[in-house]
Order: structure tokens, then sequence, then C-alpha cells
């Protein structure tokens, strides 16, 4: 359990200090100068430092409480600090504020408002240890899979995409169809390369197909290739896509704006491994391993009749799900960082880098076009900037964010499942498609209580919700939006 430390040169005031918080359950441990308190700082697992101003009769001014806060800082940046002062040092503890001290408190205290406040900092404190704990289990993590696997060189540091890119590499040595779900420019094409690269194919054709950029009149041509004069203007022998993935990988983006005729075609192929050339009577074989994607909701378009429900089973023995970039604000700045770097080396500009308001809008964005959008911007300010520095304004981004002042959370009824993505002819999803699984997951229950509970603990006000969690404002807001969480207004 983390300690409350007391740094105060009065004995009086340590034991107060030291009975109200134990009476409180938390443990305290006092000490009447500095120096003490910095070797216990070293030595116990401190939650939180409850500092005096003054620790000698001679000294009023605050300036002794002021070298140990800031001693303290540069030792633990992420220290909670809360200065106890007297009227004499008062306008020195407002100022450390501004340096970083989580508050101050006037003597002789109140009692109530005291334990309240350093419980909360203890709490936090706790909470960034163990952020702290599992982005060092995730580094290690992604990094063994990176050692043991091809990734491509996948820029992520999200739990949410490193369980994605796991379940890619041990679904690829098969040999089964797999279906890449997720919204426009969130990486599905990436996770499909991945699939090759540590596939037992990974040494032969590895084929990409824009379905939808294919015409209608030419899809049968292009997949599954067309002899010479077997349609006006086919002057030679036009090989297809199938062909040329013969004992590799065929990759099918976009696979939801294929129209029905085509469907019902490629569903043969898929069901015979056989084709014939537009033009010719020939039957050929097909050795393909087929990874699709499509940002379109299949079930939904399977019961609207635009998506042919035999070959929805047949394309989907394996699902992976690619979450959009909003649920997770992990990827974002490591994402930026790379794509900064690339773009900066190619326009000449090498040693470009963000400024705290870019990082700080970087995280506040919503993305809703996913990491392309992420990288035109960034590819925006490195055209437009003319220093090395890049600012907001330049990635077109406004600095801060919305405020949560005044409201209280309320549960909105979560939508009715479209559908299971994954079901029939042995499929089994790899990755919950989205939000609507989030329904019915005890996972996601809990968390949705711990966020209502820290939500009301803070009188709806989210940004001390947030700070109580260890999150930014911005992503308690995604979290709560995935959750359907949303803050009900009532008047003053």
């Amino acid at each position: 359990m983390l300690k409350v430390l007391i740094i105060d040169d009065q004995p009086a005031v340590r034991t107060a200090l030291e009975t109200l918080f134990e009476v409180h359950g938390l443990e305290a441990l006092s000490v009447s100068t500095p120096d003490e308190g910095l070797h216990l700082l070293a030595t116990e697992d401190i939650g939180a430092v409850v500092q005096d101003m003054n620790f000698t009769q001679e000294n009023t001014d605050g300036a002794e409480g002021a070298r140990l806060f800031r001693t303290i800082r540069e030792l633990d940046p992420d220290m909670p600090v809360l200065l106890m002062t007297a009227w004499t040092a008062l306008e020195t503890a407002v100022s450390l504020t501004k340096e970083g001290a989580a508050d101050y408190i006037a003597k002789p205290w109140d009692d109530d408002k005291l334990v309240r406040t350093v419980r909360n900092l203890v709490n936090l404190r706790a909470l960034r240890q163990e952020n702290t704990r599992l982005r060092a289990q995730g580094n290690r993590a992604r990094r063994a899979l990176a050692e043991k696997h091809d990734l491509r060189e996948v820029i992520y540091a999200s739990p949410q995409m490193h369980e994605v890119v796991r379940l890619a590499v041990s679904i690829a040595p098969s040999d089964v169809p797999v279906l890449i779900t997720g919204p426009n420019g969130s990486g599905k094409e990436k996770l499909a390369e991945i699939i090759q690269a540590n596939s037992r194919r990974r040494d032969k054709a590895f084929v990409r197909v824009n379905v939808g950029a294919l015409p209608e009149n030419l899809f049968e041509a292009e997949l599954f290739g067309a002899e010479a004069g077997a349609f006006t203007g086919a002057t030679k022998l036009r090989v297809g896509r199938f062909e040329a993935a013969d004992g590799g990988t065929l990759f099918l983006d976009e696979l939801g704006t294929l129209p029905l005729v085509a469907q019902s075609k490629l569903l043969r192929v898929l069901q015979t491994g056989e084709y014939e050339r537009l033009g010719s009577s020939t039957t050929r074989k097909a050795n393909v391993r087929l990874v699709s994607a499509t940002n379109v909701d299949l079930p939904r378009a399977i019961a609207a009749g635009q998506f042919r429900e035999d070959l929805f089973f047949r394309l989907n023995v394996i699902e992976l799900y690619v979450p959009p970039l909003a649920d997770r604000p992990d990827d974002i700045l490591p994402l930026a960082e790379h794509f900064l770097g690339v773009h900066a080396a190619k326009e000449g500009k090498k040693g470009m880098k963000f400024g705290d308001d870019a990082r700080a809008a970087l995280v506040n964005h919503e993305f809703s076009g996913n990491v392309r959008e992420l990288q035109n911007r960034i590819q925006r300010a490195v055209l437009v900037e003319v220093s090395d520095v890049v600012t907001a304004s330049d990635l077109g981004l406004p600095v801060g964010g919305a405020s949560g002042r005044g409201e209280t959370p309320r549960r909105m009824t979560p939508p009715l499942p479209l559908g299971t993505l994954a079901s029939g002819n042995g499929g089994a999803a790899a990755s919950p498609s989205g939000p609507r699984a989030a329904a019915a997951d005890p996972a996601s229950e809990q968390e949705r209580a711990g966020i209502e509970e820290a939500l009301v603990r803070a009188g709806g006000v989210v940004a001390k919700a947030a700070a109580e969690m260890g999150l930014s404002r911005q992503a308690l807001y995604r979290r709560m939006e995935r959750l359907g969480i949303v803050m009900e207004r009532r008047p003053r």
C-alpha cells in the first residue's frame, strides 16, 4: 500500500496529521526535515507528499519549502505534492502550483477536505504506477512478438492493436480465409500484409485487388483473366488476379462494394477452386489463400439483400477487427512521430519535432479518418511549416478540448446487435467486432461501472474524474462514448 509522507518541523502537526490519516485508512510516515523526507522518498513506496513551506524558525518566506518541492520534482516528476502553508508563504505556494504542485492547504486545515484531497492524490499515484507497469508489460510483449514474427514494421503501442496483431500472426500459418473488418483508414491492409508475411505462402505472390475500383463489366476479366479477342479491346491475353496469385495470397480490399453478380462468380471459385478465363472453355485450378477486408457491416448488408450470406460464411472463417484510432489513443503519438520522420526526410526537413500544443491537439483529436487522416495532417504540416517545430495550427487542429463541467452521467441504452459476424460453417471470430460486442462483455460492464463511480465522485466534472483515473479528459470522453455513457446536463 502506498504511504503518505509528511514533512513538517512541528511535532504537534506531524502527530495530528499521522493520526488523521491513519484513522481514515491511509498509512503515514512523518519526518521533520527535508533531508529526512528525501531519504524516505528514495526508500519507501510513497503515494503523496504533504510538506510544510518552512522548516526553521528564522525562515517564514516559504523559500525552504520551494527548494524541497523543486528537488522532489527533479527526483520524481510524477510525485503528487500537497503544500501546507500559513499566510506568510501563501504567495509562494500559489506560484508552485503553476510549477506542478497538486494543491495547497492553509493551516489550520479542514480535516475532511485534507483527507479527501490526499486520498485522491494517493489513488492517482497508484493509477499512474499501474499504467506504467502495464505500459512496460506491453512494451515487453510487443518486443517479444516482433522478435518472433515479421510484423512488417507496423507501428502501435495500444493493447487493443497488440491483441489484433497477435491474433493475426497466430492464424497466419493456416490457409483458412480471413475477413478483416474495421473503418476506413484504420490499417486493414497492413494487417493483411502481416498475415501474408507470417504464412506458409510468405515466399509466394501477394496480389492486392481493390474491388471497389473494378468496373462491374471488367470484374470477371480482372479476377479470372481473358483470352485475346474475348471482348472489344482485348487485343492480348490478360492474366487474372487468381492466376497471378496461384500458390500465394489474394487480398480483396473493399469487399463490401462487390456487386451481387460478381459475388456469385466469386463464390463458385471459392467452393470449387476452379475458374475459366473469359473467352475460354478450359477449366483452371486456383490455389490461393484469400484475405478480404471491408468497412461495410456485412450482416446488415445481408439483411438488406446486398450481400450473399453463403459468400459471407465462406470468407469469414476467421475475423479480425481493427478498431478505429479513436479507440486506441495510445497509438496516436507513436504513429505521428513515425509519419513526421518519414515525411520530413522526404522533404529534406530532418530534425522536425512536435511542439507541446501539437502533441496535446493530436491526443485530443477524434480522428474520424483514422490513421489515414493522421498521416495526411502530418504531411500537410511538414509541407507548410518553415521552422523545426510543428504546432497545432500546422496540423489544422485546435488546442485544448471540450469542457465537461456541470454534467452528470447517465447510461445510454446500447444498440441491439446487428448479427454475429463470425458464426456458422465452423467460423470463429478472432476479435469482437466493435462497440456492439461491448454491451455483453463483463469487462466492459466493469469498466463502465468504474467510470460512472468516478464521475459521481467528481460531481459530474469530467476533467476531475479523468485526473482521478490517470487519463486525459478526451481519453475519458472516448471511453464514455464507446461504453454508452453520456452526460445529462441539469439546470443550475
